[in-house]
């Protein structure tokens, strides 16, 4: 132990520690500055920064035997605060630059060390600085950022003021379409947006800690667990097994009626069977952290290692073993028919094509993993706080298991940094709820970087083969698909994913004779758990390309040939029924001089490019709003002595639900004439909140954001009095009224037939063309997206702020699909860098959008959602980029340097 002296954010600080933790550690635990975060425990993400004696520093890496005594530090609390933000934090602010707000604290620390060294940066000096820096974000696509700094850059230079900045609101006028800034930003710019593990710092001192035994192979029977050494390490209070499980010890994945298996097979703790690496064997609870790893190590787990099954492939083979005694590996099929005999009509096509495509595991790489605490309250009930997206429905798949009744079950959604859709599933609420029930005490399991990669789930690779048939003159005849979906060990959500290739394989085409047949494999690689696009960016990777190739063979423009079929009067979708809106023939036209000269570009500089060579490629992006058929979701409105109070689930992370709720509430409320700050949001809190439906599908805009304009609506109705005039909260107590309304909004669809894939499964969809373009090193094979522009519908804009962030995140989650994200080999595949995260200087700053907003007959005022349009398809369109550039066709996704070279390599023998 020593002692040194830090002058922390200009406060001396005395601080006893050791030699070898982290400055991350201290600052946190010890002097519980709480803005730093820590995400990758590496220093590869850079939320962890922090400035030491004026330089960039990661804290997390920082040991603190290097750190000088009397270091000056200066982090996110010494920047600013919320009664006076620093105008980097007002830019960031203003620019949207926080969505769900994790990696913010670390790049406004950046983006100060940077701006007291150059006051005046480039665009490009800003993105070399980040990059020099490792800060990376998930969500925004980097160009807010950048734009962040730059307006910083002309405040501290006082070119501008603050009030030129911020956005200007005037009572009484909408806020639908504004830039408006979302309620969560000032605390997120501010690092006081409090994330799960800084929830934990402050839990009661009694809290247990819980550190995992994990399986260390795919594949094996269970023969023994050994906790008897584990139990005598100190600070040990329990260590949990399946024998202890009050409950089934079994998720409920909510499988179909045709799935093969009960939709039981996945334990809390495992008992039986390893299914997948990183499998939960034992809790060990103790009193400190490092007391429960310590004690992890002394649990001894006695296993027959089995065949794992890594890929679809290779647990469809004959002689492949039940991973699931009792149910095939292929446990679910779907298919669609629609039209005529395709076969028939293939052969007299003019123009065939077909070709096989992989998408594969793409890891979502959140920057803060997986956390959560639970504990039993005053009432008897178990409390759960955690990322969940979907709190009402992983309540339902857990209390059976826990042994609970569901109505002693609520989860809490803590403030999250980011998710992508994995916490679709639940992942640690189980394991958090037996722990809290059967010790009677506060818990608290917090993962590691390397925890959340190798433990939660990823995208469900297809491995799909699609034909498609056109007449002379290119008009599509007929479509033919075959897909195979990889799940890994647990059929959670995988049914439904399914289907989505009978939906989304050549949607946006009108295609009057289409069959398919699609399945569902368990596997022993990592669970497949929703993702942004959820099944789209499979399926439209497909049919996006395959018409690509189908142009060349035509030798036509492939945007003409899409706009020559896209959607028009009297098409149908590939599900049998008409799209929501015709807007796809207008967007091409705006796209197609954008397109023009994208092509002249690659042309132009292809003249004198040695060995690299560019392209420019296209894609139609488009995706649904809603789960299946008749979804729901329900809020609350209430008067309140202040103003208005709005309930719902609408989970929250990072995609904006707040400023979501608030504008759609506000602009039904404006009759009242109350302000936006009058407007109190009480979110995502079972004890409190009704079921919104998990926020997934991007749904949420527009099923809750119907629900919540309904509330609204209902309260607005029962404030009224018959002279027009609306009562006060004083008044409606004096009359004894009902404070609280609720709202309900159920999609007008059906759910399409699982053999068929007939049906209306969505009220809302979203619709996207996009130009892409590349540079193609043929030395090394290496791709470098150089622009993106894209034309987006997503109905109305409630926020522009909000909508932009979405559209650049989606675009950069994209390019890290196209060309670099993976999550295969358990080795290499197990860190931020080594999945293929895309960094600042990955993403092109040359991102424009340009909007059409039809309006949607079921949307809120008009809207959709947004959120996962543009990942539907980005990567078909740089595929065909490269192809433009090179003559390289890529079909199975990453499109590493190595594939390309293989490519060109073979063009060239």
């Amino acid at each position: 132990m020593f002692k040194k002296t830090l002058f922390v954010n200009g406060i001396a600080r005395t601080v006893i520690s050791t030699p070898d933790i982290t400055l991350a550690d201290v600052l946190r635990n010890q002097l519980h500055l709480l803005g730093t975060k820590v995400g990758c425990g590496k220093g590869e993400c850079g939320a962890c920064s922090v400035i030491m004696d004026g330089k960039v520093t990661r804290s997390c890496i920082v040991r603190m035997k290097r750190v000088p005594d009397e270091a000056k530090i200066t982090t996110i609390e010494g920047i600013g605060t919320e009664q006076n933000p620093h105008p980097i934090q007002l830019a960031w602010m203003v620019n949207g630059a926080a969505q769900c707000g994790f990696c913010t604290p670390g790049f406004i620390i950046s983006t100060k060390a940077l701006l007291d060294e150059n006051i005046n940066p480039t665009r490009e000096e800003v993105r070399d600085w980040f990059q020099k820096h490792r800060n990376i974000c998930r969500c925004t696509g980097y160009k807010p950022l950048v734009d962040a700094v730059m307006d910083a850059s002309k405040l501290m230079r006082g070119e501008i003021k603050k009030e030129d900045l911020m956005f200007k609101f005037k009572e009484g006028e909408s806020l639908i379409g504004t830039k408006a800034i979302r309620p969560s930003a000032l605390a997120k710019v501010t690092g006081n947006w409090e994330f799960g593990a800084d929830l934990g710092l402050e839990l009661p001192e009694n809290t247990l800690h819980i550190k995992l035994v994990q399986a260390k192979v795919s594949h094996a029977n269970i023969l023994s667990i050994d906790t008897s050494e584990a139990e005598k390490m100190p600070g040990v209070y329990k260590i949990i097994t399946y024998k202890d499980v009050p409950g089934t010890n079994r998720i409920n994945g909510l499988a179909f009626p045709n799935n093969k298996g009960d939709g039981k097979e996945r334990p809390i703790l495992t008992d039986k069977k390893i299914f997948q690496f990183g499998d939960a064997i034992a809790m060990v609870l103790a009193d400190t952290p490092s007391e429960a790893q310590a004690a992890v190590d002394k649990v001894k787990v006695e296993i027959e290692e089995l065949p794992a099954y890594m890929s679809a492939p290779a647990a469809m083979a004959e002689d492949a073993i039940e991973i699931h005694p009792g149910t095939p590996n292929v446990f679910f099929e779907t298919g669609i028919d629609k039209g005529k005999d395709t076969k028939a009509i293939m052969k007299k096509a003019a123009y065939v094509v077909e070709d096989d495509f992989y998408v594969g595991r793409q890891p979502h790489l959140p920057l803060e993993p997986d956390v959560g605490f639970a504990y039993i309250n005053e009432s008897g009930e178990l409390i759960v706080h955690s990322k969940s997206i979907g709190i009402h429905a992983h309540a339902a798949m857990v209390a059976e298991g826990i042994g609970i009744p569901l109505e002693k079950l609520k989860i809490v959604q803590n403030p999250t940094g980011g998710t992508f859709g994995y916490k679709f599933s639940p992942t640690i609420e189980a394991l958090l709820g037996v722990a809290a029930l059967i010790t009677k005490r506060p818990v608290y399991l917090g993962f590691n970087m390397y925890q959340q990669i190798t433990y939660t789930g990823k995208r469900s690779p297809f491995f799909m083969h699609v034909k498609m048939g056109a007449d002379k003159d290119g008009k599509l005849l007929a479509l033919e698909s075959d897909w195979t979906v990889d799940h890994g060990p647990y059929c959670e959500f995988g049914d439904l994913l399914t289907t989505r290739g009978s939906q989304f394989i050549g949607a946006g085409y009108d295609i009057p004779n289409i069959n398919g047949a699609g399945r569902e494999v368990f596997t022993n690689h990592a669970w497949g758990s929703a993702f942004r696009g959820y099944g789209s960016p499979q399926s439209l990777f497909s049919s996006e390309v395959l018409i690509d190739e189908l142009a060349a063979k035509m030798k036509v423009d492939p945007l003409e040939l899409r706009y020559k079929n896209v959607y028009r009067e009297g098409s149908t979708t590939p599900t049998g029924c008409k799209p929501d809106v015709i807007c796809l023939p207008t967007m091409l036209d705006k796209l197609r001089p954008i397109y023009k000269e994208a092509k002249k570009r690659a042309a132009d500089k292809n003249k004198n490019s040695g060995d690299k060579k560019y392209g420019a490629g296209m894609a139609i992006l488009l995706y649904s709003s809603g789960l299946d058929g008749a979804d729901t979701s329900a809020a609350w409105a209430e008067i309140t002595p202040t103003g208005v109070a709005i309930g719902n689930s609408w989970e929250d992370h990072g995609q904006g639900a707040d400023m979501g709720t608030l504008t759609i509430s506000y602009e039904v409320l404006k009759p009242l004439g109350i302000k936006p700050e009058q407007i109190k949001l009480v979110m995502n809190d079972m004890q409190k909140t009704p079921d919104s439906g998990p926020a997934g599908g991007s749904r949420s805009n527009v099923l809750t954001g119907n629900a919540t304009k309904v509330a609204c609506e209902n309260l607005l109705e029962a404030l009224r009095k018959p002279d027009g005039t609306y009562r006060t909260y004083e008044e409606m107590i004096t009359e004894k009224l009902p404070l609280r309304y609720d709202g309900k909004w159920t999609a007008p669809c059906t759910t399409p037939d699982v053999q068929t894939g007939q049906g209306n499964p969505f009220p809302c969809y979203m619709y996207g063309t996009l130009v892409v373009e590349v540079e193609v090193d043929t030395k090394t094979g290496k791709t470098k997206v150089q622009g993106l522009n894209l034309v987006s519908d997503v109905g109305t804009i409630i926020n522009r702020l909000v909508v932009d962030g979405q559209m650049y995140g989606g675009l950069a989650q994209g390019i890290g699909l196209a060309l670099s994200e993976d999550f295969e080999d358990l080795k290499k595949h197990t860190t931020l860098t080594g999945c293929g995260i895309p960094q600042i200087k990955d993403v092109p700053d040359d991102i424009k959008v340009q909007y059409v907003e039809t309006q949607r007959p079921n949307g809120p005022y008009g809207a959709s959602g947004a959120g996962e349009m543009p990942l539907s398809a980005p990567h078909a369109a740089i595929v065909n980029a490269i192809y433009d550039a090179c003559g390289v066709r890529i079909t199975k996704l990453p499109a590493r340097p190595e594939k390309v070279l293989a490519g060109l390599k073979a063009i060239n023998s």
